[in-house]
């Protein structure tokens, strides 16, 4: 138990988000196409962006923000059309990142661990998904019975972006492991191309999901 959070609470809190992390979203399909192409060194500085964005979820949360978030219809609007927008940029950048033709034998522009870094944290401030899970479902752990409110939610958030940076270093490791199998710039070509699409598609999935009615 920590902090009033029973201890049943905190393996159901942790379990849910292991499960919503490994579900393909903008984080797990922008690490992917990145680290293909650029390797460890930016996809582990865009790691550090994705966890320093959803510390700032958490932290704002915990002061209450998420609530004025929540009880605003232009402030989550403009929150989530801000983050469709975002991936939709992404996409196409991930497209586009490696050309056709002869200048595909040439190697991809470097991003520098600074662009990836910053990247990751833009992509996390404007992820809908984000936000959807710090407004609604982790106040669900939350005990009011069980001590302060703030404590507990910025407990909660630590242990939910330890296991989202985990899942976050694992996927890098992985697609930075392929990067060296992936020899021809046709196959990287299209495995970007396809993570672009997928980009695309949570673009579209999150503006339809994401409305209230």
């Amino acid at each position: 138990m920590i902090d009033g959070v029973p201890s049943h609470s905190l393996l159901g809190f942790a379990l849910t988000s292991a499960i919503i992390e490994v579900t393909p979203g903008p984080n797990m399909a922008y690490l992917a196409a990145l680290s293909l192409a650029q390797g460890r060194r930016a996809g582990f500085a865009a790691v550090a962006g994705i966890a320093l964005g959803l510390s700032a979820y958490g932290i704002a949360v915990g002061f209450g923000l998420g609530t004025v978030i929540s009880n605003s219809v232009l402030l989550y609007e403009s929150l989530r059309w801000a983050g469709v927008l975002y991936l939709f940029w992404l996409a196409w950048d991930a497209w586009k990142a490696e050309r056709d033709g002869a200048a595909a034998a040439a190697p991809p522009v470097a991003v520098t661990p600074s662009a990836a870094f910053r990247r990751g944290l833009i992509t996390n401030l404007l992820n809908p998904k984000a936000a959807m899970f710090f407004i609604a479902v982790l106040p669900e752990f939350v005990r009011i019975d069980r001590g302060d409110v703030g404590i507990q939610t910025l407990m909660l958030s630590a242990i939910y972006v330890a296991i989202a940076t985990l899942i976050h270093l694992a996927l890098v490791v992985l697609a930075s492991h392929l990067q060296a199998r992936i020899g021809t710039p046709d196959r990287r070509r299209t495995i970007r191309r396809a993570l672009a699409i997928m980009l695309a598609g949570i673009a579209v999935w999150f503006a339809l999901s994401t409305g209230r009615d």
